[in-house]
């Protein structure tokens, strides 16, 4: 068994895409469109590659949990590379800045 996507509903796919390109160049759009889902229209996209990618759709409501509480909701979802230092230049190369750097033991 394996994790083969995971969903997320956010307010602006775009903005979400860029980042995880930005992440992941590796990856591309596998799939898009546009639908309704109770009522209310939305934009989704699948971002991945073969084996694993990200569902996501638009018109999200609602800000995302604060991260230093303790709210019930998503906290994270995790990724490994063999190549930190180059992720972190990507990311800050597309515009975004590294506010949590993680543990420099490798613990997780």
């Amino acid at each position: 068994m394996y994790l083969e996507h995971v969903n997320l509903v956010v307010s602006n796919v775009d903005a979400m895409l860029h980042f995880y390109k930005a992440a992941f160049p590796h990856w591309r759009v596998r799939s898009q469109g546009d639908s309704t889902w109770s009522g209310k229209p939305r934009k989704w996209l699948h971002f991945g590659d073969d084996y694993q990618y990200l569902a996501l759709s638009d018109n999200g409501e609602a800000e995302n949990r604060d991260l230093a509480g303790h709210q019930v909701g998503l906290a994270h979802f995790a990724y490994v590379t063999n190549d930190i230092n180059a992720v972190i230049e990507r990311l800050v190369s597309a515009g975004y800045e590294i506010v949590k750097h993680g543990p420099e033991n490798g613990c997780k």
